[in-house]
């Protein structure tokens, strides 16, 4: 079934301009819901009606830095509302610095502020919960959808039409594919007329048009390019990346050039200040519940053995940068005098005491003051030694591309049973995983269930 793209772009914008005109209602009746529970009153004073318009101009202003409404058709939806969090955050710190120059602070209260940004938040995030379901529910019915033309190698288009068919609510629909072998493109080449012609076909038909073509054939994504001059449909190129290892990949703009990011972390920016706070704010609390735990467990290992409480380690982390990691000390003094070695964990030497803190994981508390230092983050791949990390990454691929992320004190390998003495290669396909998939929903969920299955394990070191 053919469908007008005039159509289908002017839904697409009709849907855009509500999603704003519904932020814009949701910041004011933010703001009047905030005055009311904090005031009482249903009637709100000039000077709080007169800051809410700037709160929404800046609010859309942001929003629109932000990428939040662009086009989400098809795309993780996390990475939105973790755009619509920083969004709101950056809104509140706008008015809050806004207020300080001018020194307005005194006539307003803090609370309501606080209230106002934190439930427009809510009810924006809660809007988008129901709103995408619906258009997804609209595709799957066969409206407001794009008709799509695969043009490239006969494998990189069937990975197409196999993620399509995989996600259908995306609103995409294959109507045709012209698949090009290296003949034909040959054959491209030569004949200007012919592929004047696909141009012209396109361009009559309004058809949203993909080049799927492995990186090894730019020159031949150019000429097809070439022949799409004509076109006034979308254009897009889709490059075969099968043999590549791709962690947190994208698109990036960096002093006018147009980069593929393969393999970068994602901590960069807004996520790595979220990050940051995370674990500041779930460390501080974590160690102030445990402290008294903390303190029975440094006198049970002072009383256990002589010697020092804490066990101090080198391992790498970020960047492949050694740090001295914590923990308390479940061995005997000098017992790593003879050499160390990966591995057999439960042939190496422990106190009693040790051993129960090892079966536990107790001997990894005191890894949340590394965390507040900041060596560590509490959710990332485990750290290793220096001398095993030499070895380890040049048997292991990829295994120095984990070092993208702060190691964690739990991970996603961890609480998946890849611990301890088990398959080291699954363990970085794990931790590569996370990298990948990383959000701070990801990292509440292996929080949650370390407390629910990580600390007792019979790989537990």
């Amino acid at each position: 079934m053919k469908h007008s793209n005039r159509h289908l772009y002017g839904f697409d914008a009709y849907t855009n301009t509500l999603i704003r005109l519904a932020d814009l209602a949701i910041i004011f009746a933010g703001g009047w819901l905030a005055y009311l529970l904090r005031f009482g009153q249903t009637e709100m004073s000039e000077s709080y009606g007169l800051l809410m318009p700037l709160g929404a101009l800046a609010a859309l202003l942001i929003f629109s830095r932000l990428g939040i409404y662009i086009s989400w058709r098809g795309r993780v939806r996390t990475v939105l509302i973790m755009r619509l969090l920083f969004g709101y955050f950056l809104v509140g710190a706008v008015l809050a610095l806004i207020l300080f120059l001018f020194q307005y602070g005194a006539k307003y209260s803090r609370l309501w502020v606080i209230m106002w940004i934190s439930s427009a938040c809510l009810f924006s995030i809660v809007l988008r919960l129901v709103a995408y379901p619906i258009l997804n529910r609209v595709r799957m019915s066969g409206r407001n959808r794009r008709s799509v033309l695969l043009v490239g190698d006969a494998h990189s288009c069937a990975t197409a039409i196999q993620h399509l068919e995989r996600h259908p609510q995306a609103g995409f629909d294959i109507e045709r594919i012209l698949v090009i072998g290296d003949d034909e493109a040959n054959e491209l080449q030569k004949n200007r007329h012919e592929s004047y012609s696909l141009g012209e076909t396109i361009e009559h038909n309004e058809e949203e048009v993909w080049i799927c073509l492995p990186i090894s054939r730019g020159e031949d994504v150019r000429r097809i390019q070439a022949s799409l001059s004509l076109s006034t449909g979308n254009v897009r190129y889709m490059p075969d990346m099968r043999d590549f290892r791709l962690i947190n990949h994208s698109v990036s703009n960096v002093a006018d050039l147009f980069l593929l990011d393969l393999s970068c972390s994602p901590m960069s920016g807004s996520a790595r200040l979220l990050k940051r706070l995370e674990d500041i704010v779930l460390s501080s609390l974590i160690l102030i519940l445990i402290s008294p735990l903390m303190v029975i467990l440094a006198l049970g290992v002072k009383l256990s053995s002589p010697g020092p409480v804490f066990y101090r380690q080198e391992r790498v982390g970020l960047n492949g940068q050694p740090f001295m990691m914590l923990k308390f000390r479940s061995m005997p003094m000098g017992v790593e005098k003879n050499g160390i070695q990966w591995g057999g964990t439960q042939k190496k030497e422990v106190t009693r005491f040790g051993k129960l803190l090892r079966k536990t994981s107790l001997d990894e508390l005191p890894q949340f003051i590394n965390v507040i230092k900041g060596d560590m983050s509490i959710v990332g791949p485990r750290p290793e030694r220096t001398l095993f990390v030499e070895q380890f990454k040049h048997e292991i691929p990829g295994y120095m591309q984990k070092h993208m992320v702060k190691a964690g004190i739990t991970g996603w390998a961890q609480i998946n049973g890849w611990r301890g003495d088990t398959d080291l290669a699954k363990r970085i396909e794990c931790d590569l995983w996370y990298i990948e998939n990383w959000s701070i929903w990801l990292d509440l969920k292996i929080i949650l269930l370390t407390i629910f299955k990580g600390f007792i394990h019979e790989n537990a070191v």
